[in-house]
């Protein structure tokens, strides 16, 4: 990682993605065992940019499985059978490279973990929260004939004043008949 520091080399979450396939395509091709997944793993671990160790951690099964497809495909062009040897292949390739793809995203996520993808899932999990407002409907909970949502909000869908329009569930029997007068646009 020091190397990869000094050189200034840093690759985007794509570049390391299409890195860890070439060299699993590769692998899979010359060697025989998972060795080039494993290889594919640590070196787009190690050159991801910090800021993009979240797509890289979860593409390696996927890169695994397309890279394999991709072998077997091809392999399974000059057969008699093309789906036979397609599917057999397929599963003896899958099969056999479990431990070696178990081990390639274990690999891939404990540098990504050393290398700071907590605080990148602390970043995504603070852009999906909803933005906190403050309540500022009156208490209306002792007035008779208003009904509470499970929210705590009023079951009305007459417009609040003063607010900007939001998102506020529709009563209960919003699609049913109308039994209650006209709607709020018919008046």
């Amino acid at each position: 990682m020091a190397g990869a520091d000094r050189t200034g080399l840093r690759l985007t979450a794509r570049g390391a993605i299409v890195l860890l396939f070439a060299i699993t395509l590769v692998g899979q091709v010359v060697l025989p065992s998972g060795l080039g997944f494993i290889a594919g793993c640590l070196a787009a671990a190690l050159l991801v940019r910090p800021r993009d160790l979240l797509p890289l951690v979860v593409t390696p099964p996927l890169v695994f499985f397309v890279a394999a497809l991709l072998v077997e495909g091809v392999g399974s062009l000059f057969s008699g059978s093309i789906p036979q040897t397609l599917s057999v292949g397929l599963f003896t390739t899958l099969s056999s490279g479990a431990p070696w793809l178990f081990a390639g995203t274990a690999l891939t996520l404990v540098i990504a973990w050393r290398r700071g993808l907590p605080a990148n899932v602390r970043e995504l999990r603070g852009g999906l929260e909803p933005a906190a407002r403050p309540d500022t409907r009156p208490d209306t909970t002792d007035t008779p004939g208003t009904a509470r949502t499970r929210g705590g909000g009023r079951a009305d869908s007459r417009p609040r004043r003063g607010r900007a329009a939001v998102f506020d569930p529709e009563p209960e029997g919003y699609f049913e008949p109308r039994l209650y007068g006209k709607a709020a646009d018919e008046r």
